[in-house]
C-alpha cells in the first residue's frame, strides 16, 4: 500500500455548481480506483475558476449597493472549499459504495500558512475576478486600494500575490484521519492563505498554487507518491511545435535542466514540474508523477503519465 497524494485542477471541476456536480461524478472514478487497489489516497484540488465565480458575485453586489460590504478574498477561498468539498465527498462516497469499498470521505477546511515576507506579495501577478475598463480599474484602485493590471489587451483585472505555502495549519488533524483510514480532502484551492501574528493566523488576500500546496501536504505527511492529474498525458518538451516530444521517464536533475532552457510556460505546466521537484526535494525513495485524470491508475503503475524521480 502507498500513501498517496492526489492534486486535482480545478478545471476539471466545471465553471458553476451545476456543472460541478455533474463532473465529479466522473472526476472521482479513477481516484477510486487508486483506492480499490489498496492505497491510501488523499485528494487536493484546485479552485481557479470556482473562487473567481465567488468572487466576482460578491464584487458585482458590493459595486451595485454601496451599503454591502466587499467579501474578502480569504472567506471567498473558504467558501470554494466548503462547496467543492462537499460536492467531491458525495461524488466519492457514492463510488466507494458502488465499489462495495467501506471508507469514509471528509473535507478540511485547510488554512495554508505564509510568510509574510514572501517575494510575490511586493509583486503581485495572479488575475482574479472581471475584466474592467481602464476608467474603471482606476476607480477600484483608488475606492478599495485594488492593484489592477491590464490582461492580454482584454481590459483589467484585479491581481493578487501567489505566495509559496510554508506550513499547513491543520497538518495533525489531517494525519490523524489518515491514520484512522479515511479519505481527506484538503488544501482546496492551496488552502485558505494565512500569515501568523502573535500566535494568531490572519487571511490574506492571495491565491496559493494549488500544486505547490499538494507537494507541500505530500512532504508532511511523508507521502510515497504526488500525483499531479492535468489536461495532458504527459509533461511534453517543445509544447505544441512540429518537434513536440513527451516525456515518460525523467530525473529531477534532467527536469531541472529543462526548466533553465525554458520549456514550461509560467501558469501552466511550470508550476506542475516546479512542485514535483520540491516534493522529491531530498528523499530518493518518492516519486512524482503528472498525468491525465483519466489515467490515474495506469500513471501509478507505470503504464502512463511522466514519472519524476531522483
Amino acid at each position: 500500500m502507498k500513501k498517496i497524494v492526489v492534486a486535482l485542477g480545478g478545471n476539471a471541476l466545471g465553471n458553476s455548481p451545476k456543472e460541478q456536480k455533474e463532473k465529479v461524478t466522473n472526476a472521482v472514478k479513477p481516484i477510486v480506483e487508486l483506492i480499490k487497489q489498496g492505497h491510501q489516497v488523499i485528494l487536493a484540488h484546485g479552485n481557479g475558476p470556482q473562487v473567481g465565480m465567488i468572487n466576482l458575485a460578491f464584487e458585482i453586489v458590493s459595486l451595485s449597493d454601496q451599503h454591502l460590504s466587499e467579501m474578502p478574498f480569504p472567506e471567498c477561498g473558504a467558501m470554494s472549499q466548503g462547496y467543492i468539498g462537499f460536492h467531491l465527498q458525495n461524488a466519492l462516497q457514492a463510488e466507494l459504495a458502488k465499489n462495495d469499498i467501506d471508507k469514509k470521505v471528509a473535507t478540511v477546511i485547510t488554512q495554508v500558512e505564509v510568510d509574510v515576507n514572501d517575494p510575490a506579495f511586493f509583486d503581485p501577478t495572479k488575475p482574479i475576478g472581471a475584466f474592467y475598463s481602464k476608467e474603471k480599474a482606476d476607480q477600484l484602485e483608488s475606492s478599495r486600494g485594488y492593484i489592477m493590471k491590464e490582461d492580454a489587451n482584454r481590459g483589467y483585472r484585479r491581481v493578487v500575490p501567489s505566495p509559496k505555502p510554508i506550513g499547513i495549519v491543520e497538518i495533525d488533524v489531517i494525519k490523524t484521519l489518515v491514520d484512522a483510514g479515511h479519505v481527506v480532502i484538503t488544501v482546496g484551492g492551496g488552502g485558505i492563505p494565512v500569515v501568523k501574528e502573535n500566535n494568531h493566523h490572519i487571511g490574506v488576500p492571495a491565491v496559493i498554487d494549488k500544486d505547490f500546496a499538494s507537494a507541500k501536504l505530500a512532504q508532511l505527511l511523508d507521502a510515497d507518491s504526488l500525483i499531479i492529474l492535468t489536461a495532458v498525458d504527459k509533461v511534453k518538451i517543445n509544447f505544441n511545435r512540429p518537434n513536440q516530444q513527451d516525456i515518460d521517464d525523467i530525473t529531477a536533475s534532467e527536469l531541472k535542466n529543462l526548466i533553465h532552457e525554458g520549456h514550461f510556460l509560467r501558469g501552466s505546466m511550470l508550476p506542475k514540474v516546479e512542485a514535483a521537484l520540491l516534493f522529491l526535494e531530498g528523499n530518493k525513495k518518492r516519486i512524482a508523477i503528472i498525468a491525465a485524470l483519466e489515467q490515474a491508475a495506469e500513471a501509478l503503475e507505470g503504464r502512463a503519465g511522466t514519472h519524476i524521480h531522483n
